[in-house]
């Protein structure tokens, strides 16, 4: 019985041993992670003109069809241009280009009614463009209202905007300041609401960028 009990302690030891290495482990890896990343201050970097790494960046927009499916088509061309007022972000500037022809749709006979004259119109209307026109909020919080231009005609739509990061990058060395937005927007607005409602009216639009310095 005795040399049971000591198996059991042993046992138990060995456990305890695990567990707490395991714990160290986790502490270890925590505090190797950069606080930098945690950060939403845009004071952590400089002022001045930022533009979009187009490798960590993507504009899509998503749909309601039939109340079957609720697709998500993006663009694959587009650019993104920044000028940061850190001091005073309600200062700070926004301008998006995005090429029509780049959408994807997951299908040819897709791709070119949405480009065609009855939706985007590409041949006409090569570009849709965003020109911020405010800029409002504080800390990782914005609303970005601005002018957003789709087959010719303009109108004005508010983005929310979350700062997800402002650091220096850690494999660049550059500034940088990870963003996300987000927009609801009626595509009748625009001249482009053929058959709703079958396909919703209502779009969302959504922005995901890493904006860099330089």
């Amino acid at each position: 019985m005795k040399t049971s009990v000591i198996k059991n302690h042993s046992g138990l030891n060995s456990l305890i041993r695990v567990a707490k290495a395991s714990l160290v482990a986790g502490a270890l890896c925590l505090t190797a992670t950069p606080a930098a990343y945690a950060e939403a201050d845009l004071s952590q970097v400089p002022a001045g003109a930022y533009s979009v790494d187009p490798t960590h960046a993507y504009i899509q927009f998503q749909y309601n069809h039939l109340g079957l499916s609720n697709p998500i088509l993006t663009f694959d061309e587009f650019t993104i241009d920044m000028n940061l007022d850190n001091a005073d972000p309600d200062k700070t500037s926004v301008a998006v280009g995005i090429t029509v022809d780049s959408v994807q749709t997951g299908s040819k006979i897709w791709h070119e009614h949405l480009t065609g004259k009855d939706w985007l119109d590409s041949g006409n209307n090569p570009e849709i463009t965003f020109k911020s026109t405010s800029v409002e909020g504080s800390g990782s919080n914005f609303k970005v209202t601005g002018d957003l231009t789709v087959k010719g005609q303009t109108k004005p739509v508010t983005l929310d905007v979350t700062i997800n990061a402002a650091t220096n990058h850690p494999m660049s060395k550059k500034p940088v300041v990870g963003i996300s937005a987000e927009g609801q927007l009626l595509r009748s607005d625009w001249g482009l609401g053929k058959n709703a409602p079958f396909v919703s009216d209502e779009i969302t639009l959504k922005i995901e960028a890493e904006m860099l310095q330089g």
